[in-house]
């Protein structure tokens, strides 16, 4: 009859509408997802402390990535989501083919350059953060040089033309340190992650990175870089003191002392280990990395276990195996397990001190 709608045509007006009507549950859906993912993403603590004035930048840039990449990805996950959902096979439609449908180019377009557009912007703003934080300090920079080698790393400072070692790595807050990275062996990467800033150390090359620290305190030194049955104990510490501490401590390592006590600030500070000390020494050295030893409480399995070694052992046998270590080899032990550096980096009293401790505690 004229004038009266047919069920077909009433359904060809109501389509667009129920469209749109998607449209909007999509939308309010995604953006209370975003609005979620976001302040979690950037709520949540995902570093330890951060220890350097390149840190700040760092974490600015992890922040601005996640501001933009948990819109896109709520964007597809919530439209795959909700078509699976809206769209689902009802039963008997097993066997009934979908609408036959042609691409949208006008889409494609908006998602094909909506995501370059922001790729091309993100990777110009972390550009930027990197030139920047590589950018040398206006006074001069204190030059350190880190050397890796299987398992530990050795630090060298320059005091009056001479190269001095340390096991452990002491800088000053607030001044600028220009790290040289080299490795001895294989492949490691030099990284303290409380600074943001990570670099491989490659065998005949020189890398470099910059770090300002701001905090005081001890922060772990690791190897980044699969490098060997000893990689999980090539650990040391970087102390962050003070100036003036650092100054009296670098002064007092070059003169062959064990450092003074107390060195540091309230955060943790970092003083160099007594002299007299043994067990403080082995500790400081990171021995227990990879040796078992029960008064120390450590419990390496990397080298042979100093509870079954030491007894029976004069003085100058441990004295030796600390120096020396490839000269004789605990039976079941593959050589170059252990650096042969530690006559250079512990001072002679510190040697003194931790040859003393272990022929006590193999007497025990």
């Amino acid at each position: 009859m004229a004038g009266e709608e047919t069920a077909e045509e009433h359904e060809s007006v109501l389509a667009p509408h129920r469209g749109r009507a998607h449209l909007w549950q999509l939308a309010v859906i995604g953006f209370v997802a975003s609005v979620v993912g976001i302040t979690l993403g950037v709520a949540i603590d995902w570093f330890p402390t951060q220890a350097s004035e390149e840190g700040e930048a760092i974490d600015t840039l992890w922040d601005v990535l996640i501001v933009c990449s948990v819109p896109m990805f709520v964007l597809v996950t919530t439209v795959v989501l909700y078509s699976v959902w809206r769209f689902r096979m009802a039963p008997g439609e097993e066997e009934i083919d979908g609408p036959n449908l042609h691409g949208n180019t006008q889409i494609e377009i908006v998602w094909t350059a909506i995501p370059a557009i922001m790729l091309i912007a993100l990777c110009s703003y972390a550009w930027v953060v990197l030139v920047d934080i590589e950018e040398a300090a206006a006074e001069p920079a204190l030059e350190v040089r880190a050397v890796g080698e299987q398992f530990t790393w050795t630090f060298y400072y320059e005091v009056d033309g001479e190269q001095v070692a340390s096991p452990q790595l002491y800088v000053p807050r607030g001044r600028q340190v220009d790290f040289t990275v080299q490795s001895k062996d294989v492949i490691h990467d030099f990284w303290v992650p409380a600074f943001r800033m990570k670099v491989d150390a490659v065998r005949g090359i020189d890398t470099r990175i910059r770090v300002t620290p701001k905090t005081l305190g001890r922060f772990p030194v690791v190897c980044a870089e699969l490098c060997g049955i000893g990689h999980s104990a090539m650990r040391q510490t970087a102390h962050v003191v003070e100036p003036p501490d650092f100054e009296a401590w670098l002064a007092d390592r070059a003169a062959g002392g064990g450092g003074s006590e107390g060195a540091g600030g309230e955060e943790g500070g970092g003083g160099a280990t007594p002299a007299g000390d043994g067990k403080a020494v082995y500790v400081e050295n990171n021995c227990g990395a990879c040796h078992q030893l029960a008064d120390a409480g450590t419990s390496g399995g990397v080298g042979p276990s100093l509870d079954e070694v030491l007894p029976g052992q004069d003085a100058a046998a441990v004295r030796a195996s600390i120096v020396d270590p490839g000269a004789e080899i605990s039976q079941g032990y593959n050589p170059g397990l252990m650096p042969a550096t530690y006559g250079d980096t512990i001072q002679p009293a510190q040697l003194d001190a931790l040859v003393e401790y272990l022929g006590e505690v193999a007497g025990e």
